[in-house]
């Protein structure tokens, strides 16, 4: 019985949480889990925390065996219910910044997965590391089969909900309501917003804002285009100012403009560094670096300084905590926000982020399509996924970039290897969790797009022609 489960699943320890199919992610495994994290916040003198969960079928059962194994360790752990990831973060300050979320994110309803917070900051690779170690001492393969927990129902707590909304209603200022169209994409974040954005005297359309973890429709992933036909056809019909979607547990945001037009990351990220540099003259804004090179030059437009880091939201929001001020905005091109700017949690919260926006409109007098005017749409592409064909990611990435020491261009090696030239920019990193590679390019027009990506393709065609046949074929 226990061959099934022999090999302990390392890979779902990530660089920034621990995520994967519930088949290797099971019962036991959670149990497992939940040991190496009661240690980790003993070990940093912690006595409570709070747990939440999203709209998935196992969270709420998950939720239940984490707080078991806590009482365990004598650690106080209180379920706060069917919530956000930023509600959970929210709550967790009155708990020494102390929360464990059980989410998968926006990721299929086959995954589940944890984040967490220690001292209201998210793990770093390490302590994800040192979870891994512990529960790999505590994992018992031959329970993994007699362990499947009973579905547990989800329940949501309506005095955390309004501790949350009260947060945000005391925070933005709207000058007068405005016509939303909100999709919560069956995650567990939808039905908080949608009272959120009446209390502030919103006409809202609601769009699968009722938490649902057989997510009918498709993965709460609001990056794809493709899921956002819904929001684009009410924003349309209904003639609203805004369309908001939010992730499967609400911290990622996707905006749609009054005309239906999905408004790009790295355009929004431009017009939070507009907001947040107009109170905060030549502070810094950070960005991951798959964000276009519009949003270095923006930021320097602005007076403001630019700040590039790996990918990871838990690092930006490591960046910022420790920037003592200094950081007033970071983004990345996911479409996770994060203000530092003396307003906000200090956590990317989707809702907010789509408040801040609505409050800088009106102040502007501005619709959104015209806020968003300054900052051109460019040609990009999404992040492609291209097969390693089983050579060495690291052997790869040195390969670009041994020849990109002939191109004119800046070269980063954060995260992968970055080209920025003038006018655009190409990315090629290694996943944290696949046997693959994540491409992205962007450039000013279509034309010098695609010189970017066939450039890129160059650099690799002698040693690895079919990588370089995929990074020009990839959609």
């Amino acid at each position: 019985m226990g061959s099934l489960y022999n090999n302990f699943p390392m890979h779902i320890f990530r660089a920034y949480d621990i995520r994967g199919k519930v088949s290797l992610l099971n019962a036991e495994m959670v149990r497992a889990i939940a040991h190496g994290l009661a240690q980790q916040y003993i070990r940093a003198g912690q006595q409570r925390l709070v747990i939440g969960y999203d709209a998935r079928l196992s969270s709420p059962g998950y939720a239940g065996i984490i707080q078991e194994v806590c009482a365990q360790h004598q650690l106080s752990a209180l379920i706060i219910g069917c919530c956000s990831s930023p509600m959970l973060y929210c709550i967790a300050r009155q708990y020494g910044g102390n929360g464990i979320m059980v989410t998968a994110s926006h990721n299929p309803k086959t995954d589940n997965g944890i984040k967490w917070i220690v001292q209201g900051e998210p793990p770093c690779p390490e302590m994800i590391q040192q979870v891994a170690h512990v529960s790999k001492e505590y994992f018992v393969p031959e329970h993994a089969l007699e362990l499947a927990p009973a579905q547990a129902e989800h329940q949501v707590f309506p005095e955390y909900c309004l501790q949350y909304q009260q947060s945000l209603l005391d925070d933005i200022q709207l000058k007068h309501p405005v016509k939303a169209v909100l999709d919560g994409l069956n995650g567990s974040a939808g039905r908080c917003a949608a009272l959120v954005l009446k209390k502030l005297g919103c006409a809202v359309t609601a769009l699968r804002c009722e938490a649902d973890g057989n997510f009918p429709d498709h993965a709460p992933d609001p990056s794809q285009e493709i899921h956002l036909r819904k929001l684009r056809q009410a924003v349309l019909e209904q003639q609203a100012d805004i369309g908001i979607a939010l992730d499967g547990d609400g911290d990622r945001l996707v905006l749609i403009d009054e005309c239906g037009q999905v408004i790009s990351a790295d355009r929004l990220l431009c017009l939070f560094a507009e907001i947040c540099l107009a109170q905060h003259p030549g502070r810094e804004i950070v960005y991951d670096v798959k964000c276009s090179t519009l949003v270095k030059n923006t930021v320097q437009a602005l007076g403001g300084q630019p700040v590039m880091i790996r990918t990871g939201s838990s690092f930006l929001r490591k960046y910022l905590a420790k920037s003592q001020g200094h950081a007033v905005f970071g983004g990345e091109y996911a479409g996770h926000y994060v203000f530092n700017d003396g307003r906000g949690g200090g956590y990317d919260d989707g809702l907010y982020a789509a408040l801040r926006v609505i409050e800088h409109m009106q102040q502007k007098g501005l619709s959104l399509s015209q806020a968003m005017q300054v900052y051109p749409e460019r040609s990009g592409t999404e992040d492609l996924y291209i097969s390693t064909y089983q050579a060495i990611p690291q052997t790869v990435l040195n390969a670009v970039e041994q020849q990109s020491q002939y191109i004119d261009a800046e070269i980063s090696k954060i995260d992968g290897i970055r080209l920025d030239f003038d006018d655009g920019f190409g990315i090629i990193r290694a996943s944290n969790t696949g046997e693959y590679f994540t491409v992205r390019f962007d450039a000013d027009n279509a034309a010098r797009l695609d010189e970017i990506r066939t450039l890129f393709s160059s650099m690799l065609l002698e040693q690895y022609p079919h990588i370089a046949q995929d990074i020009l074929d990839a959609q």
